[in-house]
């Protein structure tokens, strides 16, 4: 027993100094030699490293032995293997490793490649965009097949390359949009690469890769310096565009166990798992545990583990120095440990602290750890400089995640003001918020507004266009648009950080479909006629951008300053009415925002004065439409007024 303890503690100890000093290299080349390193199970029968011509089929040209060394199986192969691929195998079925930086097809492989070489010119004086406050974002959230595959002039249709067009460019730019939010583009398992011409769509939340650009997204999966160098070339355009890259990270679950290559590599310690009160059989073993599965993809991961969370800090790392990555959106964060989470915040902001972290404080299922210790929403007061989805302004506006057809404010479900009032103040505290009436948080839980990500609809659920279509009976393409316009002006006049998926600035549709993170090209792609179909739906959208940016008074980033210059006006029900103080030293000093959800015209007591119109009835012109005395504010059926004193 005392010789089982001490196993144990030598174990942790040697866990523990492999987490802080290891960096994942798992083959570090030059010309001369290749060392390979794995972290393995020290018990392991025999760790070996095999060496292919090829990314995929054939035979290993070399098989060799690794030795367990300091906590680390390590192997040294003299000569030049650039261009060769690698695996390893630990006894459970060959595997990438857990850090491959590049992969033959379909990742079956890890490849030897000179990145340097993969860097396109001018890439050593690329720079992020600026960004002062996390406020001054706007966030457009897309897939790369959405947004290209249907594009007539597109010369790169479902590619990375496709952002480096000038089309591209040129939209994203007129938009307004600040930074794009990319869907998984790391190397996933749901698409075969060698068959492209199926034309397989998935969203990519099946990670295989985690450190390698998606093959399908490149012109020639084959080749492993192709994805990468095209990869840093989409992000190149987009910065000299002024647009920032935000990658989806999906660090809380893999694809699968079994094949795995955390699995393949060190069987169980990269998986929480819960104890089964009667146990269960697999592959026909009696077992007293099973795989917890917050994630509802059949794993969760154990970023509490010393070498899950190096892992996840070295991934996060590499992200941002190898291809300069502006910013993570983490993948069900409410899976993670709170720890974790502020060590790659801490990790991030000692590279760049405008670099913007976001996640999803939620999981789609119970962990194995308790919620205490969880990125969960309720939780980001202990996570600081981290921001979470408010669903609870998503789900005022639309209605509920769980039920398509039930409406919110948009289609009459008039006792959802509060939840609208408290995503408007950026889910802070503020005097005038009754959270006892807010839909799913009884206190507020940001400290400061700019933890809030505002969104009305994003990429797995229901568009903003069908759920209006599900929830309003017999609603006509003219309500439509009118409750499209006035869902998007709350979203952008929070004080939150503003979110969109892309293509709503078209009126974007998916015939109705829930979920569509398989469903072809024909749901999910964009329709770019909409742009002449409804030119006023751009036009509004660009302007309302413009306007969030030309005035503070909706980004002013604090807390306190919330508190102190937002005010809520006295309004009838279905209607959200309040006044923003300027921020210091800027000329303008109020701004008044109503938001008029019935279908009646309303009129709305606002201090006397002289205003500019600067949104009325679907339009918006940041020049004035008109130029009033008052102190009543008209507010026509389903749509926003803005008013500039």
């Amino acid at each position: 027993m005392k010789k089982q303890i001490l196993l144990t503690v030598l174990m942790m100890m040697a866990l523990t100094i492999t987490a802080q000093d290891f960096n994942f290299d798992e083959a570090s080349y030059t010309p001369q030699q290749t060392v390979f390193r794995l972290f393995a199970p020290a018990n392991a029968k025999a760790v070996k490293v095999r060496l292919y011509k090829d990314g995929m089929g054939g035979k290993a040209q070399k098989t060799v032995a690794m030795k367990y060394v300091d906590g680390l199986w390590t192997a040294t192969v003299k000569g030049d293997l650039l261009g060769r691929f690698y695996t390893f195998d630990v006894g459970r079925g060959e595997c990438a490793g857990v850090f491959a930086k590049a992969v033959g097809v379909n990742g079956q492989r890890a490849a030897i490649i000179d990145l340097a070489a993969t860097n396109p010119e001018g890439w050593e004086s690329d720079r992020r965009p600026p960004l002062k406050n996390p406020a001054d974002q706007v966030i457009y959230e897309m897939h790369h097949r959405d947004f290209s595959i249907a594009r007539p002039d597109a010369k790169y249709p479902g590619k990375f390359l496709a952002l480096t067009e000038p089309w591209a460019i040129r939209h994203l730019k007129r938009l307004g949009v600040t930074a794009v939010h990319i869907l998984p583009s790391y190397d996933y398992g749901s698409v075969d690469e060698t068959r492209l011409e199926d034309n397989t769509y998935n969203w990519g939340y099946d990670p295989v890769n985690y450190n390698v650009p998606e093959g399908s997204y490149s012109t020639d999966p084959f080749q492993p310096a192709v994805r990468v160098g095209e990869f840093k070339q989409m992000v190149q355009a987009l910065h000299k565009a002024g647009i920032r890259v935000i990658l989806d990270v999906v660090y809380n679950h893999t694809y699968d166990i079994d094949r795995s290559n955390f699995q393949r590599t060190y069987p169980d310690y990269y998986y929480r798992k819960i104890r089964n009160e009667k146990s269960e059989m697999r592959n026909g073993v009696s077992a007293d545990f099973s795989y917890s599965n917050g994630s509802g993809c059949g794993n969760e991961t154990a970023s509490e583990q010393p070498m899950m969370r190096r892992f996840m800090l070295e991934s996060v790392k590499y992200w941002i120095n190898e291809y300069h990555i502006d910013g993570l959106r983490f993948d069900l964060m409410g899976i993670h440990d709170i720890e974790t989470m502020n060590e790659i915040r801490k990790a991030v902001s000692d590279i760049d602290p405008t670099i913007f972290i976001y996640g999803e404080g939620w999981s789609a299922g119970s962990c194995a750890l308790p919620g205490d210790r969880l990125g969960m929403k309720a939780n980001i007061p202990q996570m600081p400089g981290i921001a979470a989805f408010s669903d609870e302004i998503r789900d005022a506006l639309r209605g509920p995640f769980d039920n398509d057809t039930k409406p919110g404010i948009l289609g009459g479900a008039f006792n959802m003001e509060e939840s609208l009032k408290f995503g408007i103040v950026g889910c802070i505290s503020h005097p005038q918020v009754d959270m006892s009436k807010v839909n799913y948080s009884k206190q507020p839980w940001a400290v400061q507004p700019v933890q809030m990500i505002s969104y009305v609809s994003c990429h797995d659920d229901m568009c903003l266009v069908d759920r209006l279509k599900a929830s309003v009976p017999g609603i006509t393409q003219e309500e439509l648009i009118r409750l499209d316009l006035l869902a998007q002006t709350a979203v952008f006049t929070s004080q939150g950080v503003p979110f969109m998926l892309s293509g709503e600035e078209m009126l974007r549709d998916k015939k109705g479909v829930h979920n569509s993170y398989n469903s072809p090209d024909s749901i999910n792609h964009l329709d770019w006629s909409n742009l002449q179909r409804y030119p006023q739906v751009f036009e509004y959208y660009r302007n309302l951008i413009q306007l969030r940016k030309r005035y503070p008074h909706f980004r002013l980033g604090s807390a306190d300053l919330v508190r102190k210059s937002l005010q809520f006006l006295d309004a009838p029900k279905g209607v959200v009415a309040y006044r923003i103080e300027a921020p210091r030293g800027h000329s303008v000093d109020r701004v008044i925002v109503v938001l008029n959800f019935t279908r009646q015209e309303q009129r709305i007591a606002i201090p006397e004065g002289k205003y500019f119109v600067l949104a009325a009835s679907g339009v918006i012109d940041l020049n004035g439409l008109d130029n009033i005395k008052t102190s009543q504010a008209v507010v026509a059926p389903q749509s926003a007024l803005i008013l500039q004193d």
